[in-house]
């Protein structure tokens, strides 16, 4: 499992898991989109670079997500898969394959509007990476 899905009230959450911080921000990537669109019914036709930097890791995590939202919001992109390239302190690269929405193919499940900061976490586990985010939906 790489992530549940937890319900704060008028906002929709998750806790994602990773071995290790790349898995973690992949992982997140994945749970967002997974939560707007049915993915199964996404084949990915291009690939995007995306370079995103923070003042900490919850801050990081929420720029991340904010990224990845906008190429859905401003885009109309569905992500399928995400491979973070490198990441170092408060700062990620990674690489996103997208296809492009077509409502005669694709299911969406939910709206997200927004990734806050509301009990935003990002912490090592004995097992690994953790983090909780909300969204606003």
């Amino acid at each position: 499992m790489i992530y549940r899905r937890i319900d704060p009230t008028a906002d929709c959450g998750i806790q994602v898991f990773g071995k290790d911080l790349k898995g973690l921000f992949e992982n997140a990537g994945l749970a967002l989109f997974d939560l707007i669109a049915d993915v199964s019914l996404v084949n990915p036709a291009f690939e995007y670079p995306v370079q995103v930097a923070g003042s900490d890791w919850a801050d990081l995590m929420v720029n991340w997500l904010r990224e990845l939202l906008h190429f859905w919001s401003g885009k109309e992109l569905i992500v399928k898969e995400i491979k973070v390239m490198e990441i170092s302190e408060y700062q990620l690269s990674a690489r996103i394959s997208v296809d492009t929405f077509d409502a005669a193919k694709h299911r969406l499940n939910h709206e997200i509007k927004a990734v806050t900061y509301h009990r935003i976490q990002v912490t090592n586990t004995p097992t690994g990476c953790e983090a909780i985010v909300i969204f606003d939906v």
